[in-house]
């Protein structure tokens, strides 16, 4: 429901008085959590404060917890100030903050009954409940279906009390909370909106809260947000100003004023809220912006100093929260065939069910006869299958997670290894993914000069003669030469970012950043002898190194990067001159429409972009004091407002400061490709994958790295689309490639949008018949959309692979995701299926553990519904030797264990075999071509299994009946010590590669079998067992129901051998 945040009334209410509000122990609790229909509001009145260092001095770090909380009396009261807290209607209550699943999620073991076969055997069980319908022992089939339930109900236990652990871990933890009386100790689920909260240095922020004061002298904070977006960088926080500026601690408690913010959204790069405070000597209501830059949301970590925090949202309406979706469950192509598959063997049951009651004229009460049979042949539907399916995940999962070759690989998503087999579309993104994202600053254009790396030494002289006394009266005089303009861009470039050093005891100075650009930038600049030598929310320091000099500015404004505008800004106020200077860089496709007139600036863009290189405009323009004042009044109007802030700070910013900025130069640099890229790119070509690159940058640049990273192979055509403006000049295009379906085609953003509004299915037609696709200028959006129509149209597996936050939506829409843990963080990795550490390792993750995934589970689909088939063949054939009866021939134990103890650990052993070697799966690309024809596991396998099945399970019950003894407990030993040996050799005959698992399963088996003769007299007579006819009948049946099918086996392979075999 939509909550308006706007303050209806601002009205002082008596602190901690009349405050109606009811707790809630979990954020997932059914009651309503908002409460009290008027506004409400907080106190900000502490006696101590763990900010003031004489405070905490004196005081012990925590104090011991209270358990009231005393409403202080009216008159004492009386000529306080407070800070109030205002919603329209309602206020939040505290909550538990839960970090796994929402618990009004439906019952996930209950959820065990939907699928398919478990609800089968279910009400096979609840069958024989009815007395006409009962067959043998109830636990002949409650027993697998508890076995079943119990493996799976039992791992999600697991991770269900994993869950429960963490959870309670993090709302237990002890936070200090500020009040009248004194501080107090709560754990952090019994914190509510409106506390005062201190945190510590490396102190988990419990909920979403405005930072108001901090330990640092300027109000300056740093939080990691790692674990909220995946990004290793630490941001900036910002204090409250006025609050910050405050004397000391205790004026705090006579500041009078309320705090706006807006309504819980999901969006953590983003806030919009006010601070009203009354100015103790003016009477004033002063009025300052609050902005994410103001914000601690919860589960960041504070990393610096200490802070006292505001909360302002809890539970369920925290970022962090709000941002915990339950992912889209990816169904894997192998699980939906499988699916298709239970349903033939349904109709498969229910048929042979009615054909035994119709041989038998449908006499009497024939619905009877048919339940019945239905129940008899419930073993062709298999139980096991997905729990075996399952388990066998986990072996594939804990596989690769432990190749030694591929190390820090994660899997993510242990439900989809086999579709890493399954791949026929590679979608990639460049930076960070293709290239190694470490930047180093090549080139550097202004105009009619230009410096590469073989020719920076003379920028260090240019910079030198720049910052000399002599040449500063030069300057003054207004003469501007090549020194000066060099200096100007230097400079520039030295300011206009938003890295932070650190020096260390030794001295030296590392770079914190968001960008791995704005760092190699930096470090070009300190290379060329203007160092960034320190840095704080006011100032900016840098030193001439050829002189040894200061150079000292005030940041007055900062414009972060952010992907809509492409290009960050920062206004300085030199202290020496005090000039204050509006320095912008950016993307070439903003600036250029920014910076005044050049005939040099779009030629030299893409000569760069050629190269290779990622290009960066540069321009300044200086300000007097009167449009540094008017820009400062309208830019902080627009920054208190409560609607649309973000888009009337972009009207002002463009209105007033960017136009005709001066052109100072244009930046190059290069990212380096990853180690290993071009053979990788190359063997995914040649198993066939069709590989598109998905990226922001120019399509000089991304065709220059498509070209060098080998995605576009020797003497392939490359087909450019770019800069179309109408409907009609993409449908030309879309035509003009149905002659060119070799080559590889290269497209801007704005090119593919309208493609894709006014001829997608023509477009995915055609671009899906080309081998590489480049797509250029492309948003996080258009990944995402792209994705999804291959994925629609070819009905193919699709593979994304991206490293950054704007690689995450393309991930999800992806059949696999794969992330590359990057130097911009985590969060691409977090979001997929599958994490890597390099481009390269995604050639074994497929072409080898997605082959044994892939080929192993479906060999061990096929043998569990084999098992499941023969034996009820058998009881087919059983019930019409003997007149139709719906009699079953194995019961009890039998039953229980022909599918778990018998045969399961030979059947399951089959997850560790290979078809081919490692060697050779490497070697021969081309083999993965196999794998993605489905051959493995379809309907002609299918029906090829049903056959066997129908043999063996005919000869061996026909057998057991000629060669028939004298008693009926003697066809049971016999026919079923037949079946369970006949499983053994047709696993032995399948394995190609042996494992001493497989061997050790086989040979255990067997010991478990003859041990438990002995131990079930009831369907063994040991005296009939240990005699010769017993041995020689049962190897008779066996050879005759298994060795045909090896025959004929050799002779197929002599034939029409595998692609494999003729590389071994």
């Amino acid at each position: 429901m939509f909550r308006d945040s706007r303050p209806i009334a601002l009205r002082k209410l008596n602190p901690f008085s009349n405050r109606k509000h009811r707790t809630s122990d979990s954020i997932h609790s059914d009651e309503d959590p908002l409460l009290d229909e008027e506004a409400a509001f907080n106190l900000l009145n502490s006696p101590t404060s763990p900010i003031n260092p004489s405070s905490s001095a004196n005081s012990p770090r925590r104090s011991s917890p209270s358990t009231t909380q005393p409403s202080p009396t009216t008159k004492q009261q009386e000529g306080k100030s407070f800070m109030s807290w205002f919603f329209k209607k309602k206020v939040y209550s505290p909550r538990t903050i839960s970090l796994g699943a929402d618990d009004k999620e439906k019952n996930k073991y209950c959820a065990n009954f939907v699928i398919f076969f478990n609800l089968y055997f279910l009400l096979v069980a609840l069958s024989q409940f009815v007395p006409a319908l009962k067959i043998g022992y109830i636990l002949t089939y409650f027993g697998p279906l508890c076995f079943v339930l119990l493996i799976t109900i039992s791992k999600e236990a697991l991770d269900d009390y994993q869950r429960y652990k963490r959870d309670k871990e993090a709302n237990s933890q002890l936070y200090t909370r500020l009040t009248p009386s004194g501080n107090q100790n709560i754990p952090s689920s019994k914190i509510r909106v409106g506390d005062f909260i201190h945190i510590l240095k490396d102190q988990r922020i419990p909920a979403d809260m405005i930072l108001l004061r901090t330990t640092e002298e300027l109000g300056a904070s740093f939080i990691r947000t790692d674990q909220l977006d995946g990004e290793t960088d630490w941001k900036l926080r910002l204090a409250i100003p006025s609050l910050q500026r405050l004397p000391s601690d205790q004026d705090v408690l006579n500041i009078k004023g309320h705090i706006y913010a807006d309504a819980p959204h999901k969006d953590i790069h983003s806030f919009v809220g006010t601070v009203s405070v009354n100015d103790p000597q003016t009477g004033r209501e002063q009025i300052e912006p609050l902005g994410v830059e103001n914000t601690m949301w919860t589960n960041t970590v504070l990393a610096s100093g200490s802070a006292i925090g505001f909360v302002i949202y809890t539970g369920k309406d925290t970022r962090a929260v709000m941002n915990t979706n339950h992912p889209k469950t990816k169904v894997g192509l192998m699980d939906q065939e499988i699916n298709q598959l239970a349903k033939i063997l349904f109709i498969v049951t229910l048929a042979l069910s009615v054909i035994m009651v119709g041989l038998n004229g449908f006499r009497g009460v024939w619905y009877i006869y048919v339940f019945r049979f239905l129940i008899l042949f419930s073993s062709i539907i298999p139980i096991g299958l997905r729990v075996n399916l399952d388990m066998g995940k986990s072996v594939y999962a804990r596989q690769i997670e432990h190749d030694q070759e591929i190390m820090g690989t994660i899997v993510r998503t242990s439900t989809l290894p086999e579709e890493l087999g399954r791949v026929e579309y590679l979608l990639t993104d460049k930076t960070g993914t293709l290239t190694q994202n470490d930047m180093e600053l090549k080139k550097l254009h202004m105009g009619t000069m230009s410096y590469s790396s073989d020719t920076m030494d003379e920028i260090q002289t240019h910079l030198a003669t720049a910052f000399g006394s002599q040449q500063q009266q030069e300057l003054n005089k207004g003469r501007r030469n090549i020194s000066v303009r060099v200096r100007d861009i230097v400079q520039a470039l030295a300011l206009c970012h938003n890295v932070t050093p650190s020096t260390s005891i030794d001295g030296d100075i590392t770079y914190q950043a968001s960008s791995p650009d704005e760092v190699a930038i930096v470090k070009w600049t300190e290379h060329m002898g203007l160092t960034l030598f320190n840095r704080d929310i006011n100032t900016i320091q840098l030193r001439v190194d050829a002189t040894g000099d200061m150079l000292y500015f005030d940041v007055l404004h900062l414009f972060p990067f952010t992907s809509e505008t492409k290009r960050m800004g920062i206004i300085v106020r030199n202290r020496q001159t005090q000039e204050i200077t509006f320095f912008e860089k950016g993307a070439d496709a903003v600036m250029a429409r920014i910076v005044q007139y050049n005939d040099w600036l779009n030629e030299e863009c893409d000569n760069m972009a050629r190269e290779g290189l990622r290009t960066l405009v540069v321009a300044k323009k200086s300000l007097s004091q009167e449009a540094y004042h008017e820009f400062t009044a309208k830019y902080h109007e627009a920054e208190v407002a409560l609607h649309d802030r973000n888009a009337l700070k972009q009207v002002v910013l463009e209105t007033l400061l960017e136009s005709n900025l001066e052109l100072l130069g244009l930046t190059g640099v290069e990212d380096k490709l990853q180690e290993g890229v071009k053979n990788t790119l190359e063997q995914m070509r040649n198993a066939g994958l069709k590989v598109w690159m998905l990226t922001g940058d120019k399509i000089e640049t991304a065709t220059c790295i498509a070209i060098s990273s080998k995605l576009v192979s020797r003497n392939q055509g490359i087909h450019t689309i770019s800069k179309i403006k109408t409907a009609m000049e993409a449908w030309d295009e879309i035509d003009n490639l149905r002659t060119k379906t070799d080559n590889c085609l290269v497209i801007d953003g704005e090119s593919l949008q309208l493609c894709l509004d006014h001829y997608v299915d023509e477009f995915i037609e055609m671009v899906t018949l080309l081998p590489v696709v480049v797509c250029c200028r492309c948003s996080p959006t258009q990944k995402a959309d792209i994705t999804r129509l291959i994925k629609e149209y070819t009905k193919k597996r699709v593979l994304c692979i991206g490293d950054g936050g704007n690689d995450v939506s393309m991930i999800q829409a992806a059949d696999v995701g794969v992330g590359i843990v990057g130097k911009e963080g985590k969060q691409a990795s977090l979001a997929a299926d599958f994490s890597i550490t390099q481009f390269s390792y995604l050639t074994k993750l497929l072409l080898w553990h997605g082959r044994n995934s892939y080929k192993r589970s479906a060999k061990l689909s096929q043998f569990v519904i084999h098992r499941g088939l023969i034996i009820s063949v058998m009881q087919a054939v059983f019930s019409a030797l003997f007149y139709f009866a719906p009699i079953a021939l194995y019961q009890g134990m039998l039953i229980v264990g022909y599918a778990t103890v018998y045969t399961n650990a030979p059947v399951f052993s089959l997850v560790l075999d290979q078809d081919v070697s490692e060697e050779i799966a490497m070697m021969y690309p081309e083999l993965y071509k196999d794998l993605t024809k489905g051959r493995s596991l379809s309907y002609r396998t299918f029906f090829t299994w049903l056959l066997i099945s129908v043999y063996q399970g005919g000869a061996i019950m026909i057998l057991s009946i000629i060669l028939f003894e004298d008693e009926f407990i003697h066809i049971v030993a016999i026919s079923f010590t037949a079946l369970i040996f006949n499983e053994l050799l047709m696993v032995a005959l399948e394995i190609n590669t042996w494992h001493r698992y497989m061997i050790l399963a086989e040979l255990v088996t067997v010991l478990i079998y003859f041990g438990s003769m002995w131990l079930l007299p009831t369907y063994f007579d040991m005296t009939f067992i240990l005699t010769g006819r017993f041995v020689w009948k049962v190897a008779v049946i066996t050879a005759v129901s298994s060795c045909p099918l090896y025959f004929v086996k050799m002779i197929k392979r002599r034939i029409a051998p595998p692609s494999y075999t003729k590389l071994t």
